[in-house]
């Protein structure tokens, strides 16, 4: 009799644990699964939805005062995206130990040191466009974009999220840049990435564009007045397409019949 348990009672723990095995791998898919979709929450609403630069209009002031050009434009996102990881890493790293008390001012000092170490690399290797950059450079500490995601996120994230947070919300903010500094360039001086030598050396400057002739400069579009017209034309145009994917997603809604089952029998 008991030889005829033993034999049950090895089948029964091997289907426990074929459950259990089971039960983890459904476990290591499903957050596998919610790791993905947080990536891609994370990349929405840094790219679009959350933009820093055009939803929640946050560094408007080198925004407009320095994009008058596509090489100050991407020196300043480039500058402004590997403070905003570098940043939200370190404070992840450190969110056990950093007393809520005192948080704020441990977050400043976290991005002042990062901006010092861009402002000394500029300096080294691109002295060029750190001249023209010039104070808004070490501005950067005071970006509210760059604090808001470290107080919102990545104190409360760990670190692969918040790196990738700072890559999406970095990304959006220098895209805004580059794309006012396209069109503040093409109106008013009728060129593209002029100047890209400062920044990339001596063989960018085949990479300037006659786009358009123009007998003067076109102050307007070069002054900071400019960048807030251009600026609120973006805004329009975001809000606008916000709309229409709104209504679209509404009218497909409203297509959807509802199939009513009907008993004959009753």
């Amino acid at each position: 009799m008991s030889n005829d348990i033993a034999p049950q009672n090895s089948k029964a723990a091997d289907i426990a644990d074929d459950l259990d095995e089971q039960e983890k791998a459904a476990e290591k898919s499903q957050a596998a699964a919610d790791l993905k979709a947080e990536y891609k929450e994370l990349a929405l609403q840094g790219l679009w939805k959350n933009n820093p630069g055009l939803v929640q209009l946050l560094g408007l002031c080198p925004l407009l005062a320095v994009t008058s050009t596509v090489t100050n434009a991407l020196g300043l996102g480039l500058a402004t995206l590997l403070v905003l990881v570098c940043s939200n890493v370190t404070v992840s790293a450190i969110r056990h130990w950093v007393p809520k008390e005192i948080r704020i001012p441990i977050f400043v000092l976290i991005i002042a040191a990062f901006v010092t170490c861009v402002q000394l690399l500029m300096n080294a290797y691109a002295y060029g466009i750190y001249q023209s950059l010039g104070i808004f450079l070490p501005l950067i500490v005071t970006n509210c974009a760059i604090i808001g995601r470290a107080e919102a996120y990545a104190s409360k994230n760990p670190v692969k999220q918040s790196a990738f947070d700072g890559l999406m919300m970095g990304l959006g903010f220098a895209i805004i840049l580059i794309i006012l500094g396209v069109i503040r360039e093409v109106l008013g001086q009728g060129t593209l990435f002029d100047g890209a030598d400062l920044l990339l050396g001596d063989w960018a400057s085949v990479l300037r564009i006659e786009v358009m002739q123009l007998d003067s400069q076109f102050l307007l579009a070069i002054l900071p007045p400019g960048a807030f017209i251009a600026m609120g034309f973006l805004i329009a145009l975001k809000n606008t397409i916000d709309s229409h994917i709104k209504a679209k997603e509404v009218a497909d809604t409203d297509l959807v019949i509802e199939r009513v089952r009907v008993n004959f029998d009753s």
